[in-house]
């Protein structure tokens, strides 16, 4: 653990750091948290969200990242249906949440938080039970957010990981690592705990922008950033005279996941950074996939890379058969660096990403090909999720929400392609009959919306249908709705 910090232009030293995880770790401890329990984070990125995540981990306890946009009936949820037992929050997001019922979890705010870190004496550095990994919220296609229950790594897993997460991050010695992407999102999670598992030194930025991710780079000679496809657009789109002022000559190694890059946008990336620019295909539930250099992606535009060493990926069709090379079927991977799971509450779900006769291949839903190369091509996505500049959004979420909404009859939410995130949401909105109907409008609809949810749940266009096409058992067609946006492109996600 031995990292430090860099934040707001201060550093934290990497033994201070170690020392205040293991206080909070003790403090943490004092508190009721043992192995297996979960604690809540509800907290922007920041030294003590990264220590935090380190001291529950320690303690083989889960650490359960919470999205900061929650609205209170959101975070309320999470907490409640974690069964976290303890919730630690910044005190500007608590107080922006009048009214949160945190059910039966202490709450802390960070600045007491700290207090008591502080005055408790720390545990023994090394763990006494094997460590897991993040409960995430990854929202399901039937309702609410379902919640990762990590079994425990074994040695052999624990190895592979360390293999696997080297793999994907280039790691290196006197790493100058750069995160400024959303912690609680878990792939930026899972690369802060990497490059403190690593030794890196790592400089932690509340919020991305452009131009500062190009001055941090260039000032103190980075060499590893996490970056998504929306912020390759966003450095893309600065002025040429801006970009030329940088030198970014000192990257290594760029990891990129959550949401696929377009080929465009990487080839203009590579050009300007060199070959750096990395890509993974992953999901929370079992870990990174497949690895694409920048060779791979100048070499095969729009692949997803080849399966990392140990990744067993198969191409089934839905009766669990396995399909020739360039067949496009689900996508069943088995991860050997990832422990085991379920989902809270939700044994169906976990059950429904199995198939009989392929013991420990699970899918995400994902439909794509294997080439003559073995390297993964991904066309579709069988279920509705959509990602938008890497945040996995559930439109059945949206849907249940809307169909409350006073004037409407009916909706349907899915996903349209969007040049900046990747994806973004549309709504297709039928009024009700009668006055309410009437009167209901776009705008409306989506102020109605951000009362209510998340604003990155919000769709970003909202159309009103007299009637929206269904098929003959009376299901939304959402096929229909969504294929006018997507004409004429290589991939439907």
């Amino acid at each position: 653990m031995r990292a430090t910090i860099v934040f707001r232009g201060e550093t934290l030293a990497a033994q201070a750091f170690e020392e205040r995880c293991l206080r909070s770790a003790a403090a943490l401890s004092a508190a009721g948290v043992g192995e297996g329990d979960v604690v809540a984070l509800l907290m922007r990125n920041s030294p003590l969200a990264i220590e935090l995540m380190m001291a529950t981990r320690h303690l083989g306890a889960q650490w359960c990242p919470v999205n900061w946009h929650f609205k209170a009936d959101e975070v309320a949820y999470v907490v409640g249906n974690s069964g976290a037992k303890v919730l630690l929050a910044d005190a500007a997001l608590l107080a922006a949440l009048p009214g949160l019922d945190t059910a039966a979890a202490a709450t802390f705010a960070a600045p007491a938080w700290e207090a008591l870190r502080d005055a408790t004496p720390p545990v023994g550095a090394t763990p006494l039970v094997p460590p897991r990994g993040a409960m995430f919220y990854t929202s399901g296609t039937t309702g609410r957010p379902k919640g990762i229950v990590r079994q425990p790594f074994t040695p052999a897993q624990a190895q592979a990981a360390i293999a696997m997460r080297r793999a994907s991050y280039g790691v290196e010695p006197g790493m100058r690592a750069l995160l400024n992407a959303p912690w609680y999102h878990s792939a930026p999670n899972s690369y802060a705990l990497g490059m403190v598992q690593e030794g890196a030194t790592l400089f932690l930025e509340e919020r991305f922008d452009a131009e500062r991710t190009l001055a941090l780079i260039a000032e103190h000679r980075l060499t590893h950033a996490y970056l998504v496809p929306t912020m390759y657009v966003r450095l893309l789109a600065l002025p040429p005279a801006v970009r030329q002022r940088y030198d970014v000559r000192s990257m290594r190694f760029v990891c990129s996941t959550g949401s696929p890059c377009p080929p465009e946008v990487k080839r203009r990336m590579i050009e300007w950074w060199g070959p750096v620019i990395n890509e993974c295909y992953g999901a929370s539930e079992l870990g990174y996939m497949t690895l694409a250099t920048s060779e791979h992606a100048l070499r095969k535009p729009g692949s997803a890379g080849p399966p990392m060493p140990g990744v067993v990926l198969k191409i089934l069709d839905d009766q669990g058969r396995e399909l020739p090379r360039g067949r496009p079927g689900l996508i069943y991977i088995e991860q050997p660096a990832t422990p085991d799971f379920t989902y809270v509450g939700n044994d169906e779900a976990r059950a429904a990403m199995e198939l009989p006769g392929w013991k420990g291949l699970k899918t995400m839903g994902d439909i794509g090909y294997l080439d003559d190369d073995g390297f993964l091509f991904i066309v579709d996505r069988r279920a509705d999720m959509v990602i938008s500049g890497g945040v996995n959004i559930y439109p059945v979420e949206i849907e249940n929400l809307l169909q409350g909404m006073p004037g409407v009859a009916d909706c349907a939410v899915f996903g349209i392609p969007d040049d900046e995130f990747g994806e973004a949401l549309a709504a297709a909105v039928q009024p009700a009959a009668g006055a309410a109907g009437a009167a209901l409008s776009s705008e409306a609809v989506r102020a109605w919306l951000h009362e209510r949810i998340a604003g990155f749940k919000v769709p970003k266009v909202v159309t009103l249908h007299d009637a929206l096409p269904r098929e003959d058992t009376g299901k939304i067609f959402k096929r229909r709705l969504r294929e006018p946006y997507w004409a004429g492109r290589e991939r439907r996600v």
